[in-house]
């Protein structure tokens, strides 16, 4: 089967796919190495190739420049990195319905699908069907003005964070939770700022802030205060119909937002955030023998015993 030919996966439909676009990590080792390797197996499957711009030099002839969100776009998109570069490529294809594959050439790697030693399998194996396609919940936030103009939209696949600029600097903020602009009070507290998290970003951020593990097929948000200074704050899920608005309590309260562990923007004195579930989700790819609790257990050594050589056993048997 050729790559302009019909795929499909256990998550829906996948292709035909004619463009490839590569997405790459600006410090990769190796590079010309992992990127003809992945450049020859699509060219082989009838795929044209564009790579990011600053990757360009180090790609096969033939491949053309790729810029995320101008001119011609992919109908299948690889980064090659980690999830900071999966994340990166996420930007560029809310609302697309292009899928996203992610190769591993970092240290964790968590929703990333393969190694940088098997890119090629992995991408002959997207174009054969042998994936699963997953619809990832997204979130979007709005940023209005004191009389609800819209200033701004951004997007998540991971979590958006309110927090005050510069280190260790409390911020003082006001939670809202309901049905879009009908929010009623949760509450207010000081703390370092507060993660609104997807649930495929519950293991990032959210998790080392306290935050609950939350299955990636689950359709809700976390809301998970960072550093509260009380007792009596705890983080919470919302239902995926509602939404979250945040605000500061101070006059030049000094908050940012961030995106996806990227600069979002400061918030001005009247402006404040509405948090809601996105227009869209995004699609990313795995491989049928890749597990979100297998992930957690190889990535995060969740729930994995001492062995009694001393390292962790990561095994698949049932023994409690």
């Amino acid at each position: 089967m050729t790559g302009s030919e019909e795929a499909s996966s256990d998550g829906g439909d996948l292709g035909p796919f004619r463009r490839l676009g590569v997405v790459v990590r600006d410090d990769v080792p190796d590079l010309e190495s992992v990127l003809g390797d992945l450049v020859s197996a699509a060219v082989e499957r009838g795929l044209t190739v564009a790579v990011e711009a600053h990757a360009h030099a180090a790609a096969p002839e033939g491949t053309s420049v790729f810029e995320m969100g101008q001119g011609e776009q992919p109908d299948l998109v690889v980064a090659l990195g980690g999830d900071g570069t999966l994340l990166r490529a996420s930007q560029a294809l809310f609302g697309t319905g292009t899928p996203l594959l992610g190769i591993n050439l970092g240290n964790l790697g968590f929703l990333t699908a393969a190694s940088a030693a098997e890119a090629s399998t992995a991408l002959g194996r997207v174009l054969d069907g042998d994936c699963i396609l997953e619809p990832r919940f997204t979130l979007r936030g709005t940023v209005l003005d004191g009389d609800g103009g819209v200033r701004e939209v951004f997007h998540a696949l991971n979590d958006m964070v309110v927090h005050k600029a510069g280190a260790a600097r409390v911020a003082r903020l006001e939670i809202r939770v309901g049905p879009s602009g009908r929010e009623q009070l949760v509450g207010s507290f000081s703390g370092d700022g507060v993660i609104l998290s997807t649930p495929t970003g519950s293991t990032a951020y959210n998790l080392s802030a306290g935050g609950p593990i939350v299955v990636p097929s689950m359709e809700c948000f976390t809301v998970t205060p960072i550093c509260p200074f009380t007792l009596a704050v705890r983080p919470f899920v919302v239902p995926s119909t509602e939404a979250v608005v945040v605000r500061g309590l101070e006059r030049d309260p000094g908050l940012v937002l961030t995106v996806d562990g990227r600069d979002g923007r400061r918030l001005e004195d009247d402006e404040w955030i509405r948090i809601s579930r996105g227009d869209a989700p995004l699609l990313l790819i795995r491989f049928p023998e890749n597990s979100f609790f297998g992930t957690l257990r190889r990535k995060l050594k969740w729930a994995v015993r001492p062995s009694a050589e001393g390292g962790f056993d990561d095994g698949d048997d049932d023994d409690l």
